[in-house]
């Protein structure tokens, strides 16, 4: 939405380059005006038109986010949250910038969410492999 507004390249804000960057803080600010406005507005639009049987939301930033899920879908909502060391990350390029990162958008979930599942990645493929395959079964097994 933000991209379509802004006329943006989307392939070029899907790497860590500094075409993101340059819009980077501008996203995260129109972001909160829509969610002060609407705090449901991206949730919404995110399973607009869903249709299967199960679907993953990927990348939800705040408590809000959750907690409209968790209201709309009740029990059948699964948590999942991701985590990598700092080094791994920095490893991976990434740098952390003041205003951004330790923003509510970067940092919302890090406190006060009680994730169902958390799956570290850290580089180690086959233990990330075994992991997912665990949830995978869960989610199976859950149908």
């Amino acid at each position: 939405l933000f991209l379509q507004e802004h006329g943006l390249n989307f392939q070029r804000l899907l790497d860590a380059s500094a075409y993101k960057e340059t819009f980077r803080q501008d996203m995260i600010r129109w972001g909160e005006e829509k969610r002060r406005a609407d705090p449901g507005f991206f949730c919404r639009a995110a399973v607009e038109g869903a249709l299967h049987p199960v679907w993953v939301v990927s990348d939800t930033r705040r408590l809000s986010d959750v907690e409209w899920f968790r209201d709309v879908y009740g029990d059948v909502v699964q948590t999942v949250r991701v985590v990598a060391t700092e080094e791994t990350r920095k490893r991976r390029n990434w740098v952390f910038v003041t205003g951004v990162d330790d923003a509510e958008s970067e940092c919302g979930l890090d406190q006060g969410v009680a994730f169902d599942w958390v799956i570290t990645n850290d580089g180690d493929e086959l233990a990330l492999g075994e992991q997912l395959e665990t949830l995978l079964q869960s989610l199976h097994r859950s149908l």
